[in-house]
């Protein structure tokens, strides 16, 4: 198994566990590895130190562990702080799919009960919306966040 670290082109860090190193070679070149954060495909492997087993030497004093790099979960980082609020406007909004456009028209005429909602709509569609008064801003979704994690 290789453990690689990875970082997509917007600077997002992450680790990959693939059973080789071709393996992540032909899952890089076919356009399967993705960053989690922004669903990025242009992946670059970042340098890392290999573990060497060298028998019966006797272990070097271990050396300061380095500062945590903080993982993009965790609030003290801006990537953390950005999925946590994405997270708390996914439980408390209704997803309508591409419905989005009709349902807004329906709550600001009063056609429809007023709630949070998200979905999709086409740059005309929202500018549409915005035109009419009816208030819309673009939340792109992190694909990690789109399905459950397995």
């Amino acid at each position: 198994m290789k453990v690689l670290n990875l970082q997509c082109a917007h600077g997002h860090g992450f680790e990959g566990w693939f059973a080789s190193h071709e393996e992540f070679e032909t899952q890089l070149a076919g356009g399967l590895v993705e960053c989690p954060l922004c669903g990025d495909r242009k992946i670059a492997k970042l340098l890392a130190a290999p573990r060497l087993n060298l028998g019966s030497a006797k272990p070097a004093k271990p050396a300061k562990p380095a500062e945590p790099r903080a993982a993009p979960d965790d609030a003290g980082s801006p990537e953390g702080r950005w999925l946590q609020a994405v997270r708390k406007v996914i439980a408390q909004t209704e997803d309508v799919g591409d419905r989005f456009a009709d349902e807004a028209r329906k709550m600001h005429y009063g056609e429809a009960e007023e709630r949070g909602i998200r979905g999709q709509t086409t740059r005309e569609q929202a500018q549409s919306l915005i035109d009419e008064g009816i208030p819309v801003f673009s939340l792109p979704l992190p694909p990690a966040l789109k399905e459950t994690l397995q």
